[in-house]
Order: C-alpha cells, then structure tokens, then sequence
C-alpha cells in the first residue's frame, strides 16, 4: 500500500498571534503541523502497520517546512517531498495554485491512497482535498472520523447531523481526516533519529510550470470586536422582565 499524506505546515493557534496593518506578523510564530493533517498522517501509518507499504509526505511552503516534515518522518513516515515556494496567508499563491502544484507533483508519483486533513486551522479554507481530488479525478471522502482499506476499497464514516454516514470508494482515492479519527502519536527518540537519514527531496515551485492564477487575496486579517459587557437585572422577576424586554426593544432593537 502506497500512501501520500499532505502535510501544511501552520502557526500554533493556541499561541499569542500579532497583527500589524492587517496582516500576521510571522516574526517569532510557532510553528506546528497542521493538526488535522496530523490524523491524517497516523491513520496512514496505521494502515503501514497493518497492510504494509511505504509513506510519503508531501507539503508546500519555504524552508521552516522541513522542520514539520521532518517530525512527519519522525512520527514513521518514510520519505518526504517539499515543493518550496514562500507562502503566508496573505500570499498572492491561492488555494487554486497550491492544489495544482500539489497535483502536478502527485501525478509523477505512484500511489494507491492519499490522505490530509479536511482543513487547515489557520485559514479554514476546507478547499485543498476537494481541489486534489478533482485535478486528479479521484473519488474523495470528506471530514471521516473511522477508516477501513480492504479489497481495493475505501469506507469511510462520517458524522453528519443527527447522525452518521458511511460512504465507500475505489481506490485510488482521497480521504480528509476529521477530528476523532484517532489520537497521533509523538515521535520517539529512534524516530527522531532515524529521521535524520530518510529522503527529504525539495522541488521548486518556479519548475512546475503553474497554470493557475491567483482568483483570492487576503486583504486584511483582524480580530473580531470586543463584547460589551451583558447587563444583570437585579429586581424583583417581574420588574426585570419588563426591563428586559424594554431593553431589546428600545437598544437590541429585536423586538
């Protein structure tokens, strides 16, 4: 079993984040693997465990990317591919041109399953697995939260409202992991290690001969407004109500 994992490499969410005239300020960010890919990437070397195979990586970005391939190989991947090119959320690279140099790349190597997360948690564009799919005409199930490979064949579960949904497709095909398809493991110090000596190929993104152009700009990021403070009744219930609906009429203008 052959297995590609698309890998993004983004700031830590959880971290304080500075902006400066709309836009991140990249100086001193932490930098982690997308969580979501990070399912994506243990349920591939589970499979690995159970069938056998190989692991490949493959992520865009510039340099700081290798240290996010390098946990993914770390972690019990085998090999890693990195299309470099400078990208940030204001990059004038879309998602329409990220996804054609993911499947340019994709289309030179051989494999039977590709798995990433359904999306990022710096952007939540939620586009990349959908547009990999399509270029390369690959069936694709999306936000799958349970997995089984058996006889050619992808069944995927997935949680949709008021309940769940099992859909199944022939490999080759594309799967986007949602939270709760496992837990990832940490890298061990004989990963780390080993790490070290596995194939880490770059390829640069000017030798691909793109023909996307750029439909999206990101004009400005900021940070939502803050609440007003709520405001506490403290009369007897009746009186309250009355001030209460007062209040939504006259302020809230909702009623």
């Amino acid at each position: 079993m052959k297995i590609v994992v698309l890998l993004k490499q983004t700031f830590d969410t959880e971290a304080k984040i500075s902006l400066k005239n709309g836009q991140i300020e990249e100086q001193g960010v932490t930098l982690i693997i997308n969580p979501y890919d990070e399912f994506a990437l243990e349920e591939a070397l589970r499979i690995k465990e159970k069938q056998g195979g190989q692991v490949t990586l493959l992520a865009i970005g510039s340099d700081t990317v290798k240290d996010s391939l390098r946990q993914g190989l770390a972690m019990g991947a085998d090999r890693a591919i990195l299309i470099q090119k400078n990208l940030s959320i204001q990059s004038d690279f879309d998602d329409s041109m990220v996804a054609e140099a993911l499947a340019k790349v994709l289309q030179e190597e051989s494999y039977d399953l590709i798995l990433t997360g359904w999306k990022a948690i710096d952007d939540n564009g939620a586009q990349m697995p959908l547009r990999v799919a399509e270029q390369l005409g690959l069936p694709q199930i999306n936000v799958v939260t349970k997995l089984e490979i058996a006889d050619g064949k992808a069944t995927g579960t997935r949680e949709i409202e008021g309940g769940s949904e099992v859909l199944e497709v022939p490999l080759p095909a594309m799967i986007a992991a949602q939270r709760g398809l496992n837990e990832p493991r940490y890298p061990s110090m004989r990963g780390i290690m080993q790490a070290r000596k596995k194939e880490l190929k770059v390829i640069e993104a000017d030798q691909l001969s793109l023909t996307a152009e750029a439909k999206v700009a990101v004009n400005a990021i900021f940070l939502p407004e803050p609440k007003k403070a709520g405001t506490i009744y403290q009369s007897a219930p009746a009186q309250a109500v009355q001030e209460l609906v007062a209040a939504l009429h006259n302020e809230a203008k909702v009623v």
